[in-house]
């Protein structure tokens, strides 16, 4: 990695100007700059790593001024090191043809490691996809209920804590982690609605597969009123392809008419407003609206 120089500014200092020597520290930690071909991702990892426009401005800035916070990882029982946190970083130094970055090397058994991984990147990343949401609550959950959380406090109050979001959020959207792919990733474009997505989690793979199948070759969505349909039919052990095609191709409800699709809306919103916060902000702005009219 390229040694840029202080010059008084430490946001343009590279590496080794800020964080000098990697000498270890007297409980095993210690930051050193690890060669690429030396780091591997986690067995599972729910953060993507796209080479999309974000990681072409991060390669960029990696190009230019070097990897300034360094990544997180754990001493690998193959060799090398488990990239916990810093894989963006380090696709984006592998694309700017930098051979190594700084890493943050911590002793760390599995559930640690779960749970510093979702930390991490909660932290770093300021938006996430439906999935990378659902699975790291799930991961960290599942990693704190496994080494016992303080009696005070349980897994998802931890996680209410940690993220501000309801119980009963936390709950749905770990629910997304129950879908086949193929929703699931319809549902990290948008063009699936969330609440419909969480209703459809209950139903069997196949039967969501089924679901996947006729979605694509109908280019339909399933609306709220007819993914709990679906989900009942299920649950009553009545799901056919005959009662798929019923219920997508029953018109629809006057429930389905009146509400707003938040589907359509979504965009304009952060990922954790429900649809009953988007419609609430909506019917707002058109009271204001009315009013101005009337004026």
């Amino acid at each position: 990695m390229p040694n840029m120089k202080t010059v008084g500014n430490l946001a343009l200092a590279g590496f080794s100007d800020i964080f000098g020597t990697s000498d270890v520290g007297a409980d095993g930690e210690r930051v050193a700059e690890i060669a690429l071909a030396e780091l591997f991702p986690p067995d599972f990892h729910p953060f993507q790593v796209n080479d999309d426009d974000a990681m072409e401005r991060l390669v960029r800035s990696v190009a230019q001024y070097g990897v300034r916070e360094p990544g997180l990882a754990r001493p690998r029982d193959g060799g090398g090191y488990e990239l916990l946190c810093g894989n963006r970083r380090r696709r984006a130094c592998e694309l700017a043809g930098i051979a190594a970055m700084p890493v943050i090397v911590r002793d760390m058994d599995d559930d640690t490691a779960a749970i510093a991984m979702v930390d991490s990147n909660l932290e770093q990343r300021e938006k996430l996809l439906f999935s990378e949401r659902a699975w790291a609550y799930r991961v960290k959950m599942e990693a704190l209920n496994h080494s016992g959380v303080r009696a005070e406090m349980n897994s998802v109050e931890v996680l209410v804590a940690q993220t501000g979001e309801s119980k009963t959020q936390i709950f749905r959207l770990i629910r997304l982690t129950e879908l086949v792919p193929a929703l699931l990733d319809l549902a990290d474009a948008k063009k699936f609605a969330f609440n419909p997505a969480v209703e459809l989690s209950y139903l069997t793979r196949t039967e969501q597969t089924s679901v996947a199948e006729y979605m694509a070759q109908q280019d339909m969505r399933p609306s709220l009123s007819q993914a709990q349909q679906l989900k009942k039919a299920s649950q009553d052990g009545v799901f056919t392809r005959h009662k798929l095609e019923s219920v997508m191709t029953k018109p629809p409800t006057r429930t389905d008419i009146d509400r707003i699709d938040p589907a359509r809306f979504k965009r304009y919103f952060p990922d954790n407003y429900t649809p009953r916060q988007m419609e609430s902000v909506i019917e707002r702005l058109l009271r204001e609206w009315q009013a101005a009219q009337e004026e």
